[in-house]
């Protein structure tokens, strides 16, 4: 890193409305956007609001925009970004401001009550609980999620429209994690074909694109939950002979 300070020009404000801010801070070797967010903190501004808890990537905490790329501040390294020109730190822009860098994502979490939970089959008689190993691993890369909302925020169908027509990604993920486990016997996919519309879902790859923990969102989540819903909803062939089975027994 050849230079010592860099210029770096943070959002300002509330949900009224804010400014961008430009400061100028110290650079060293391994540093972080959140480095400079705490050195402004200490050395500039006190009043500068920022969410952040582990620094070291799984607490999903610190999740921003960064030169207008949602990412996690705490592993956006400084090296990696054009330095000839002032870095842009902003709040997500999918959810409403409280301050500076800090939104309200207090509607993920009214989405998150709507799930039905776990429903496991009943454990038999002197039987555990048994699946393969490859199953493990299907739904395991689903638990990964941080809950950073990187994924919510840069998705076009939640930041351009309304957020009450699309559950997003993380939660297409956690009804993923749920669907395909194979003690799970609940039935979710009228819910997620009318409920969490995952028809809006237009596979972009953005969400994966933007996951720090490289879930595999779109390709092994929200792509076979379409499938799923199409089969059962869609398919005549399917619909026949699920028909005539039903009928048979």
């Amino acid at each position: 890193m050849t230079k010592t300070t860099a210029k770096i020009k943070v959002f300002r404000g509330d949900f009224n409305g804010g400014e961008y801010k430009e400061y100028e801070v110290p650079l060293f070797e391994g540093m972080v956007v959140l480095d400079a967010i705490h050195h402004i903190q200490a050395h500039e501004d006190t009043r500068l609001a920022v969410r952040w808890n582990c620094k070291a990537g799984k607490c999903g905490s610190c999740g921003g925009e960064v030169n207008g790329k949602p990412k996690l501040m705490c592993m956006t390294r400084m090296d990696t970004l054009p330095l000839d020109q002032p870095v842009t730190v902003e709040p997500m822009k999918t959810f409403p401001v409280i301050k500076d860098l800090v939104c309200d994502l207090s509607w993920n979490f009214e989405i998150n009550k709507r799930l039905a939970p776990f429903k496991p089959k009943p454990p038999l008689a002197h039987v555990t609980w048994r699946f393969l190993q490859e199953d493990a691993d299907r739904v395991q890369e689903f638990r990964k999620c941080i809950e950073c909302f990187l994924c919510q925020d840069v998705c076009h169908v939640l930041r351009n429209h309304k957020k009450e027509d699309f559950s997003g990604p993380r939660f297409l993920v956690r009804l993923a994690s749920l669907e395909m486990h194979p003690l799970d016997t609940a039935d979710r996919l009228a819910a997620i074909k009318d409920e969490f519309k995952i028809g809006l879902c237009n596979i972009t790859k953005c969400c994966t694109e933007v996951c720090p923990e490289h879930i595999t969102i779109t390709d092994n989540a929200i792509i076979p939950l379409k499938e799923r819903v199409v089969t059962r909803f869609y398919d005549p062939v399917a619909k026949f002979w699920n028909k005539v089975f039903k009928q048979a027994r």
